[in-house]
């Protein structure tokens, strides 16, 4: 029997902006959650924030996408939504496209990553979840988690890794996809991935078609047709025995990346990893924001989690974090602190053209 590990997230409200999501609007999840727990749809799960976005970690025997589950988690954030507006939160119920359930959360707001898999003897899973970011966020340290031997050794040394992993990669513009091994085509791989806006990787693979890593990649601002709030993915990454250790998992992180989102969605910043306690993006709505969780599926159970950078070896990640937002704000409203402006097609800013637009003239020949 096989194990399905999904997460699914939204931010349906906060306290004070874009910071913090109200702990009765995570109590409302658990209870919510906790009822599917009984009756038999959910084996296990395990709630969490990161910002303004509430995570639900959930384990079951159901399958990917299946509506009973998906149904749960959306049922969970509509009850809570109600709460959000009561309490007047900023946002409440922004990731909530609809109010009729279709099914599954494919394409109604909140972002999901799943995987199902059989599990073997120990099974690590890590649930990475961000904030005041997009999908293509993933890119660079998923890529060095399964692709990049100076990050993990065991791509080198480890001949249960030597063969590499396949990428499954989404165009999200023209709504494609395309599959690609590494090593041998990791140049064709790094080209698109790199346009983290528009090609982000959706799952990993080892060779032999074994799930190793899942993605969210839904991109909420398009889904709306206007800027509604940033996507703030998760992702789940099984570590150890076949697969990268869990060391190796959490290793790109310690170099706060650059990744587009923070202020109003339309800034790049470096991504910070912290403690759950510590995911609170105040500075200009950021720095964009990464939690850990290190957990052991057993039985469909979670045992767990590690906090994984509530770990002072992370300290100088986050100064290097908080010394590049320094310098990067000083740009205020010039690239490359906001977006170029391809990307800013679905923030406020065309609301701002729309307005200017009578005012443009020709330019003379000369």
């Amino acid at each position: 029997m096989k194990t399905t590990v999904s997460v699914i997230k939204a931010d349906i409200g906060s306290v004070s902006g874009h910071c913090v999501s109200h702990p009765a609007l995570m109590e409302k999840c658990d209870e919510v959650l906790a009822n599917a727990l009984e009756t038999g749809i959910l084996e296990d799960y395990y709630i969490t924030r990161c910002g303004d976005d509430i995570d639900l970690i959930m384990t079951h025997r159901n399958g990917e996408l299946n509506e009973e589950v998906h149904k749960t988690a959306y049922d969970a954030f509509i009850q809570a939504t109600e709460i959000a507006r009561d309490l007047k939160l900023y946002g409440a119920g922004q990731d909530l496209l609809s109010d009729t359930f279709s099914g599954n959360v494919k394409g109604m707001g909140p972002g999901c990553a799943e995987m199902e898999f059989k599990e073997r003897r120990s099974d690590p899973v890590i649930v990475y979840c961000m904030d005041k970011t997009e999908p293509g966020a993933f890119n660079l340290p998923i890529f060095k988690i399964f692709a990049d031997p100076f990050n993990t050794a065991g791509l080198v040394i480890d001949p249960s890794l030597h063969d590499g992993f396949s990428f499954e990669v989404f165009d999200v513009m023209e709504h494609k996809k395309v599959v690609l091994d590494c090593p041998e085509e990791m140049y064709d791989l790094l080209a698109l991935i790199g346009s983290t806006g528009r090609y982000v990787i959706k799952r990993v693979f080892k060779k032999n078609g074994e799930i190793a890593a899942a993605v969210s990649t839904d991109k909420l601002n398009m889904l709306a047709g206007e800027y509604v709030g940033k996507d703030d993915p998760v992702a789940i990454v099984r570590a150890q025995s076949g697969f990268p250790a869990n060391g190796e998992c959490v290793e790109p992180f310690a170099f706060p990346h650059m990744v587009s989102g923070w202020m109003r969605g339309s800034h790049n910043g470096p991504m910070m990893p912290t403690s759950q306690e510590e995911a609170n993006p105040i500075r200009f709505d950021g720095p964009p924001r990464v939690v850990g969780l290190g957990f052991q599926v057993t039985d469909a159970k979670l045992v767990g989690p590690v906090d994984l950078f509530d770990d002072p070896a992370f300290d100088e990640t986050r100064r290097q974090s908080a010394n590049i937002a320094t310098y990067i704000r000083r740009h205020g409203p010039f690239e490359p602190h906001r977006l170029p402006s391809e990307e800013m097609e679905y923030t406020s800013l065309p609301g701002v053209m729309e307005k200017l637009e009578p005012r443009f003239e020709d330019m003379d020949d000369d």
